[in-house]
C-alpha cells in the first residue's frame, strides 16, 4: 500500500470516528436517555445551584486530559492513579456523585448502553441551560476509557490559574480550539467559585491590572496568611446566573483569576472579543455553545474503542 493510500485511509477512519457522534445516537437504543439525564441534572442543581458551574468544569477537565472519555471519573486503584488527585482537580473538581447518580438512573432503563463520557457532556449542557445559558444539541456516541491519565493532567494539559495569554492560547490550539473558543469557554467563569490560594497573589502584588476597590473587597475573604481553601465567587454580581457579566468584569479590571484578566487589557486580539461579548450576550451564548460542541469532539473514543462502563468510577 502506498503512503498516499495509507494517509487517505487514516483520514477516512478519523472522519468516520467523528461521524459516529450524533445528537440522535441513542434514538433507537435508549430513546429516553437524554431526558433522563436532564431530569437528574436539573434535580441536582435545584438542590445546589453552584453545581451547574462544577458540572461544566468537570466536562472541560475531562476533555482536556486525553479527550472526552470520562477518565476523570475513575477512582484510584493499586495499579492506577486517578485524575481526581491531580493538582488541578484535588479538592476542587466536583460533581462526581451527580454524574454517578445520572448514570445509575440511565442504567436502570438502558443497561450497558449510555457512556459516562456522554453523560458528562450532556450534563454540562443541561447545567448551562438550567442557569440561563444556551441550550445546544450535544453530539453523543462517545465511549469510556479503560484508564485514567493523572500524569497528563499534571503535565500542563489543564490551564493554570496563573497562566499567561500565550500559554492559554497554545494549550487551546493543541486541543483544536482557536482564540475565540478560548474567550468563549472562559466565559463559563461567569459561574462558580475559586479558592483563595488561586487568586491571592493577584490581590497582593500591587499590579496595575486590578481595580483597587475590587481588590480591597476580595481581600476580606482572602488574607495574606491562611484561608487557602476559602471560596469566593468568580463573578460577585451574578455568581449563579449564566450571563455576560464576566466580560464586563474583565473590562473593569475585575477578573478574579490572573488567567481571566489576561484576556483583556494587553492589546491582544482577545480584547476585541471580550468587548464584543460584553455588548452582545447573544453572540457570547452562541459562541459558547459552538465552542462546547467543538470541545466535546476532542479525542473521542467511538465504535469498538474503549467500553461502556457499568459504573462511572471503575473500569468494567
Amino acid at each position: 500500500m502506498t503512503i498516499f493510500k495509507i494517509l487517505v485511509l487514516l483520514l477516512s477512519l478519523s472522519c468516520f470516528s467523528q461521524a459516529q457522534l450524533s445528537p440522535t445516537f441513542y434514538d433507537q437504543t435508549c430513546p429516553n436517555a437524554l431526558s433522563t439525564i436532564r431530569s437528574s441534572i436539573r434535580s441536582a442543581i435545584s438542590r445546589e445551584r453552584r453545581m451547574a458551574a462544577s458540572l461544566i468544569r468537570l466536562h472541560f477537565h475531562d476533555c482536556f486530559v486525553n479527550g472526552c472519555d470520562a477518565s476523570i471519573m475513575l477512582v484510584a486503584t493499586p495499579n492506577m492513579e486517578s485524575e481526581r488527585d491531580s493538582l488541578a482537580n484535588f479538592q476542587s473538581a466536583r460533581g462526581f456523585e451527580v454524574i454517578d447518580q445520572a448514570k445509575s438512573t440511565v442504567e436502570s432503563i438502558c443497561p450497558g448502553v449510555v457512556s459516562c463520557a456522554d453523560i458528562i457532556a450532556v450534563a454540562a449542557r443541561d447545567a448551562s441551560e438550567y442557569v440561563g445559558g444556551p441550550r445546544y444539541a450535544v453530539k453523543v456516541g462517545r465511549r469510556d476509557s479503560t484508564a485514567a491519565f493523572r500524569a497528563i493532567a499534571d503535565s500542563g494539559d489543564l490551564p493554570s490559574f496563573s497562566a499567561s495569554l500565550d500559554t492559554l492560547s497554545e494549550l487551546f490550539l493543541r486541543k483544536g480550539l482557536n482564540t475565540r473558543d478560548l474567550v468563549a469557554l472562559s466565559g463559563a467563569h461567569t459561574l462558580g467559585q475559586a479558592q483563595c490560594f488561586t487568586f491571592r497573589d493577584r490581590l497582593y502584588d500591587n499590579s496595575s491590572d486590578i481595580d483597587a476597590g475590587f481588590s480591597s473587597t476580595r481581600k476580606r475573604r482572602c488574607p495574606v496568611n491562611g484561608g487557602d481553601t476559602t471560596g469566593a465567587p468568580l463573578d460577585q454580581v451574578t455568581p449563579n446566573s449564566f450571563d455576560n457579566n464576566y466580560y464586563r468584569n474583565l473590562m473593569q479590571k475585575k477578573g478574579l483569576l490572573a488567567s481571566d484578566q489576561v484576556l483583556f487589557g494587553t492589546g491582544a486580539s482577545t480584547d476585541s472579543i471580550v468587548t464584543e461579548y460584553s455588548r452582545n450576550p447573544s453572540r457570547f451564548a452562541s459562541d459558547f455553545a459552538a465552542a462546547m460542541i467543538k470541545m466535546g469532539d476532542i479525542q473521542t473514543l467511538t465504535g469498538s474503542d474503549g467500553q461502556i462502563r457499568r459504573i462511572c468510577s471503575a473500569v468494567n
